[in-house]
Formats: structure tokens, C-alpha cells, sequence
């Protein structure tokens, strides 16, 4: 039996968004970032804190040149594209900074220009959010 309803999509906050390569689905804020500094099979990757509109692979083993990490696949839970991976363990201890975090690769995705924030909550009070945009009211 198939799954009913749609799919909600989360927005992050930030001046500049990065979207879905192949569906155009926010996926994080350039705030967001960590590093710069990571490669993938696919050429230049990112890693970041926070990432919405996204889904996970079963978590698996896989030896990467810092060592061995326990991660899971990332993909856009809108169009099933592959975007990266989340690192869940670290084996050893100083890459555990990495644990809980998201690379996503360059190739997966382009970065916009966020015009929505302006939009959405322009005449709103905003002392009712908190700094991750999450509402308390």
C-alpha cells in the first residue's frame, strides 16, 4: 500500500540557500556550512551543521582516506537524488567533529539567492522564533 499525502517541505533560513541540483528543493543555507574543505567520487564536497528536505540510507561501514566512519546516503526526499552522505560515527576520535554533520557534494546541488525569508515574514514579529527559525508560539 502506497504512502498518501504530500511531502512537507521545510525552509531554512539564510541569505543564500542551496537547492536540489535536479528538483530545486532547499536544502541548507550557506550559514550552514562548516568546511569547504572535503572531496567526494564526484569532486568537491561541503560539510555542514543543518540540512532540511532530505532522506537516509541504513547507516553502513565505509573507509574513507580520514579513516573509517559509520554513515548513511543522502538523498532529496523529493526527487530521490543522491546528494551526499551524514557521517553518524567516527572510529577515531579527533574526526568525531564530523558525527551528527552532512556532506553534500557540489555536484548535487546550486546556490541561490534567498528571496523567500523576505517574503514569508516581512510585518511578522520575529521575536517569536528562535535563532534555527523554529516557532514557539
Amino acid at each position: 500500500m502506497g504512502v498518501m499525502g504530500r511531502k512537507f517541505c521545510e525552509f531554512i533560513a539564510g541569505s543564500r540557500l542551496l537547492e536540489c541540483a535536479s528538483c530545486s528543493k532547499p536544502l541548507t543555507s550557506i550559514e550552514q556550512r562548516h568546511s569547504a574543505n572535503f572531496v567526494s567520487s564526484t569532486g568537491p564536497a561541503w560539510l555542514f551543521h543543518r540540512v532540511v528536505n532530505v532522506s537516509l540510507s541504513e547507516a553502513y561501514s565505509r573507509v574513507m582516506i580520514t579513516g573509517r566512519h559509520l554513515v548513511n546516503d543522502v538523498m532529496c526526499k523529493f526527487c530521490g537524488a543522491r546528494l551526499g552522505w551524514r557521517y553518524e560515527y567516527a572510529v577515531d576520535g579527533p574526526q568525531r567533529y564530523k558525527e551528527g554533520k552532512v556532506i553534500l557534494e557540489c555536484a548535487a546541488f546550486r546556490e541561490v539567492e534567498n528571496t523567500v525569508d523576505a517574503q514569508i515574514v516581512s510585518g511578522v514579529d520575529r521575536s517569536t522564533f528562535d535563532s534555527d527559525g523554529s516557532d514557539h508560539a
